[in-house]
């Protein structure tokens, strides 16, 4: 009897697709090797052959101009942010706020350090990086659009206890990223506050007694 069961084959993956499951596989080698992994490396760590990174980028330096860009891509921390649940307490929605942007600052710097100490640039042979192509805005612009809807996000996560609060949302927002976006290891030995010291600081401030003098 002959066998007619025929085995679906899985859609194939769009360009688009492709080029971001690739990104994906090379984020960690890239953090640990910057400019020195290789794209043998990189289609190894993908599942795939080396000629398909090919196919989808057309050098190196694309591959990772396009590391670059998903690294410091706000959308996964925004996702999170958005994830946080109004109904816990502010000092809880804040803590888990303070975790997911170290994370997102961590693989941003992993990954630009990285390449920056090997020597890649996102210029290479005149090729502009990808955020200063035409119509990408400029890299300024791009920071800045990125730090505005992460401020947006952190207000939104405050606006529910306003009522409570000697200062508006958005200015607490504002103090809240400015803490949290300066790095102390480089200024206190390495000694770093914990999502809640820090929030707990951000609400309460630093005396033992509110209100008294130091």
């Amino acid at each position: 009897m002959t066998d007619t069961t025929t085995r679906r084959r899985a859609p194939a993956m769009s360009t688009e697709q492709r080029r971001a499951m690739i990104v994906a596989a090379a984020l960690p080698l890239v953090a640990e090797r910057g400019a020195a992994v290789t794209t043998s490396q990189i289609a190894r760590a993908a599942g795939i052959g080396e000629g398909t990174v090919f196919r989808v980028f057309a050098d190196k330096d694309e591959l990772l101009d396009a590391c670059v860009t998903e690294a410091t891509d706000p959308g996964h921390v925004l996702r999170e942010l958005a994830s946080i649940s109004l109904d816990d307490p502010l000092a809880d929605r804040l803590a888990q706020a303070v975790e997911a942007l170290r994370a997102h600052l961590e693989r941003m710097g992993a990954v630009i350090g990285a390449l920056h100490g090997t020597g890649h640039r996102p210029e290479r042979g005149g090729r502009q990086a990808p955020e200063d192509r035409p119509g990408g805005g400029g890299a300024s612009r791009g920071r800045e659009a990125s730090m505005r809807a992460i401020h947006e996000a952190m207000v939104e996560l405050i606006e529910p206890d306003r009522a409570a609060l000697r200062l508006e949302p958005e200015k607490i927002a504002s103090v809240f990223m400015g803490m949290l976006f300066v790095r102390p290891q480089a200024t206190s030995g390495g000694v770093e506050a914990s999502p809640e010291e820090l929030v707990d600081i951000l609400l309460h401030g630093t005396l033992k007694t509110p209100g008294s003098t130091a």
